[in-house]
């Protein structure tokens, strides 16, 4: 009867325990985890003791607990509470990846799939002004893509199709997700005599912005961090291909509360094209490097932290604030969310560094796709800025930028080797 009684009270006890501490954080930790090849497992609670759940060499304990990955492959520990073994947990361990950091001023040309339609205007017809595209059903964000079976690439391919012919044209349009077909009938216009659609358009988009990062194996880069949107429509621009050259930053426009700054830039003179653009996402720009390109301040290869291993603490950014020149700034890492799935806002950051503060005031927009580094490894990228506090602003984990890269960092991939 003593016996029992006593075993009634540890249960009693031990669930009293796991309730006010140890059991939400217990629940919540994933039944996977995935940790790079050298590194520790550090997002364990305290209340729990990890141990490996065979005597593979691959999961080290370390003197205080923590579990060190010594070699890639798949295995699996044990958290213990009170001696008592309460979880199994999957640990993948992940080669040890390795990439180079940018910080690079690059001019961003894109070219966009069709041409964009970015507004509408008037055309006199007889006593009223109307817009033939506008009748036609065409709106503001639309790609034009095709006319009377004609592939439409460029501006001059609609002058070309809109003037060989007096007859309606048949347009196909893309819209989302949609493909919608509609007939257009020109004016001509009683100034020039030329057919008018009564359409705003552009083909390309330009800009600023920096590099994050390139594999020094496969040439394939990450920059900016975030989606490019055209500045008429607000919509991500559907990319057919682009390129990115160097770009020199020649002023800044320090930002205020309100008012986020910016850097002014130009593309080099020689507007040597260093690389392709052939992705644009939430997570940034994506393509190939025609050659290596060297910032001059962290040029090695750097091993990366996955968003669980990212610590609040002190960090660095990687950018540039004058001319073509990668400098360090410090900077502070407020909190990171350990995403299970791609997110784009999986960090909050706060400029500290005096330097960067009093050239910048903080975050300002061609900052973005500025890596981000901690404990000597490449963590994210700067995306965007607080407006009503310049000095603070988001920034985007590496791990879902080189997922969009195309570059698989879970499993061996033939296209990946060690970096050295």
């Amino acid at each position: 009867m003593v016996r029992k009684l006593i075993g009634l009270i540890l249960l009693v006890s031990l669930g009293f325990v796991g309730l006010n501490t140890s059991f939400l954080e217990y629940v919540n930790i994933p039944k996977s985890i995935k940790i790079m090849e050298g590194s520790t497992i550090t997002s364990i609670p305290s209340h729990f003791k990890a141990v490996p759940a065979s005597t593979s060499q691959s999961l080290n304990v370390q003197t205080n607990g923590d579990i060190e990955a010594t070699r890639t492959g798949s295995e699996e520990m044990v958290l213990e509470l009170a001696g008592i073994p309460v979880k199994k947990v999957e640990v993948e361990v992940i080669d040890d990846f390795k990439v180079i950091p940018g910080g690079q001023s690059i001019g961003v040309k894109l070219n966009s799939v069709g041409v964009l339609v970015v507004g509408h205007h008037l055309i006199q017809k007889g006593n009223a002004k109307v817009s033939p595209g506008e009748e036609a059903g065409v709106q503001v964000g639309d790609l034009i893509t095709n006319i009377n079976g004609e592939k439409i690439d460029h501006l001059s391919d609609i002058a070309e199709v809109v003037n060989s012919s007096d007859k309606a044209l048949e347009v196909e349009l893309k819209r989302e997700d949609q493909t919608i077909e509609t007939t257009l009938n020109p004016i001509k216009d009683p100034d020039d005599g030329q057919r008018k659609i009564g359409l705003y358009i552009r083909d390309t988009a330009a800009g600023i912005g920096t590099m994050t990062f390139y594999d020094p194996i496969s040439k394939k880069y990450g920059a900016l961090g975030h989606v490019i949107s055209d500045m008429d429509t607000k919509k991500p621009i559907v990319v057919q291909d682009g390129q990115i050259v160097h770009s020199t930053v020649t002023s800044i426009e320090k930002g205020a509360s309100g008012e986020p700054g910016e850097k002014l830039a130009r593309f080099s003179a020689d507007r040597e094209v260093i690389g392709d653009i052939n992705r644009n996402s939430p997570f940034g720009i994506y393509g190939k490097l025609n050659r290596d390109i060297n910032n001059k301040v962290m040029n090695k290869p750097m091993p990366i932290a996955l968003s669980h291993e990212v610590k609040e603490g002190p960090a660095e950014i990687l950018t540039v604030v004058e001319n073509d020149k990668v400098e360090k700034y410090d900077i502070e890492i407020m909190s990171s969310i350990p995403q299970k799935f791609p997110a784009v806002k999986g960090m909050i950051i706060k400029i500290t560094d005096p330097d960067l503060l009093e050239a910048t005031g903080g975050i300002v927009q061609g900052m973005s796709g500025s890596p981000i580094i901690q404990d000597g490894k490449v963590v994210g990228a700067v995306t965007h800025v607080f407006v009503n506090d310049p000095t603070s602003g988001y920034g985007v984990h590496i791990e879902w930028m080189l997922s969009e890269a195309g570059i698989n960092i879970y499993k061996n991939n033939p296209d990946q080797q060690k970096a050295s």
